[in-house]
């Protein structure tokens, strides 16, 4: 492998651990509740669907733009470095002649100073801005979602008499305190769809103690200066990120709205469907952040070549990565539905959805790698304006294909979205326009 490789591999795989966290999470709470009946199968699905369309409108920007703004301040951060060692070892080498004159020699100091400049904390002030922004706005996503979540619920096709309707709000507001992660011991010992969401959010806080304590020993988070924060920077291409994600996760929460209207057995498959699409589709997001970071990296140092070399591979390896997740599904699910549900007709719903849960992934692969490279080359405003276009096209197949098809006609809508979604991010780079202007000289 070479440096490129273990560079993307270095970035890839931790990210893509942690962006499948939450989806991964509700996959195996989709087992657990899957258990307990279709009603509260469906009635998780449906709050589950709802709390990522609020979650990704607070997260999903901020952590795109502090991804790209974190990997040009490291970048530029490492040139000042490197410029301010070669100055240190020049006057070290000055000072060499003066060394003999004096009786206690100079190289213990001079490592000594070293050793203070290597360990001296990065100053990355985006990390800082980072973290106030995130802070404000959970706390504004959980107190929205538990103070709206029955009219939330509501919109979202769950009817006051509905069966749905006391599981999905209960599940709802409990999750709402904190975001998901793995730990469902709670949900073992009997306590259900309550006790899913309340282990969830004991472990997203014990996540989040953990990655502070470890970022704070590494950078220094409260800068010299309260200008370096750059909160408009954040605001500024926060909003057209926002503009972006609404239409990204519109498209989905509006398929499982569609899928709640047609029934708990509709929405109850199309919840596993979705969970298993979502978590392994997200697969591809590892490689999408290396991209991004790797390419902000190279734009802010104008090193092009490394630019168009580091797409190229991205786009290799998400390709890869969407074939044999496409072959791994088409074969698991065939013979795994019995693990989310008894149900028969749930099961029947399931089978019919597998087909495109499968052969979407080399399609969502390609999408979501062509997003990461678009945002490392700080293309927000192409990355907002082009998905406003394709979710309102997706929508527009999404009421035709469901009024006609179904169940099934859900899932063509998405997959025409995703392939809308992959043809987007293409076009920027293969009309050479943008910030991809360089390709054509």
């Amino acid at each position: 492998m070479d440096d490129l490789g273990k560079e993307i591999a270095r970035i890839a795989l931790p990210a893509a651990l942690a962006l499948t966290a939450d989806p991964v999470a509700s996959l195996i709470d989709t087992a657990f509740i899957g258990q307990i009946g279709s009603v509260e199968l469906a009635a998780v699905g449906v709050s589950i669907a709802l709390f990522n369309q609020v979650s990704r409108i607070a997260i999903f920007p901020l952590v795109s733009v502090t991804t790209s703004f974190v990997a040009e301040e490291d970048a530029i951060t490492k040139v000042i470095q490197d410029t301010n060692d070669c100055e240190i070892l020049e006057k070290g080498s000055s000072n060499l002649g003066d060394e003999n004159k004096i009786l206690i020699p100079q190289k213990d100091l001079d490592m000594a100073r070293f050793k203070k400049i290597e360990m001296q904390k990065k100053q990355i002030p985006s990390a800082s801005s980072a973290l106030i922004i995130g802070g404000v706005l959970g706390f504004i996503q959980a107190a929205f979602l538990i103070l709206a979540a029955k009219p939330l619920l509501s919109f979202m096709g769950v009817k006051s008499d509905s069966k749905m309707l006391y599981p999905a709000q209960q599940y709802l507001k409990l999750r709402s305190l904190g975001a998901p992660a793995v730990l469902l011991s709670l949900a073992m010992q009997g306590m259900g769809v309550r006790g899913a969401a309340i282990s969830h959010v004991i472990s997203q806080y014990l996540i989040s103690s953990i990655l502070f304590w470890r970022l704070k020993e590494q950078v220094d988070l409260i800068p010299p200066n309260l200008k370096d924060l750059e909160i408009g920077r954040f605001v500024k291409n926060g909003f057209l990120l926002l503009t972006r994600v609404i239409a990204v996760t519109f498209c989905v929460t509006l398929a499982a709205s569609t899928a709640a209207r047609l029934g708990p057995t509709e929405m109850a498959a199309f919840q596993v469907c979705l969970q298993i699409w979502l978590a392994t589709s997200l697969l591809a997001d590892g490689l999408a952040v290396a991209g991004q970071a790797i390419l902000a990296s190279a734009f802010a140092r104008k090193d092009y070549t490394s630019a168009t070399v580091t797409v190229s591979r991205v786009l290799q390896l998400g390709v890869v990565l969407g074939l044999f997740l496409a072959a791994f599904l088409g074969i698991g699910l065939h013979f795994g539905a019995r693990l989310f549900t008894d149900d028969a007709d749930v099961i029947h719903l399931i089978g019919a959805g597998v087909p495109f849960v499968a052969a979407t992934q080399p399609v969502n692969a390609v999408a979501f790698v062509f997003d990461g490279v678009n945002f490392g080359a700080s293309d927000f405003a192409y990355s907002a304006y082009s998905m406003v276009t394709v979710a309102i096209l997706s929508i527009v197949f999404l009421f035709i294909l469901s009024w006609s098809k179904g169940f099934v006609g859900i899932w063509i809508a998405l997959t025409i979205y995703m392939c809308l979604r992959a043809f987007a991010g293409f076009w920027r780079i293969g009309t050479g326009t943008g910030p991809w202007t360089f390709l054509g000289r």
